[in-house]
């Protein structure tokens, strides 16, 4: 994996609502109707996760879940973030 430019970070978060760039990871926070959504998605997401082999640092707080991407091996962000990312939106979008 090649560590992704700033100007490349920039160029690749257009495509994805709402992530920002902050301290070599990309970042989100999702707000979900109660905890048990919020859990309930944790879950999907982590078994999408496992499947591509990487792990967000991520935390809830009743219904919200803040998830931070980055690579750690590279130290920074790289393509295997965004795929995860727009992975995670996706199981998000499914469920609204």
């Amino acid at each position: 994996m090649v560590k992704l430019t700033v100007i490349e970070i920039q160029q690749q978060l257009t495509n994805i609502q709402g992530w920002k760039y902050s301290k070599e990871s990309i970042e989100k926070t999702f707000e979900f109707k109660n905890f048990k959504e919020a859990f309930a998605m944790m879950t999907r997401i982590a078994f999408e996760c496992e499947a591509q082999g990487h792990h967000p640092d991520w935390n809830n707080v009743y219904k919200t879940v803040h998830i931070k991407l980055n690579t750690h091996d590279v130290g920074g962000v790289t393509e295997k973030d965004f795929d995860l990312a727009k992975a995670i939106e996706k199981l998000v979008d499914d469920c609204k």
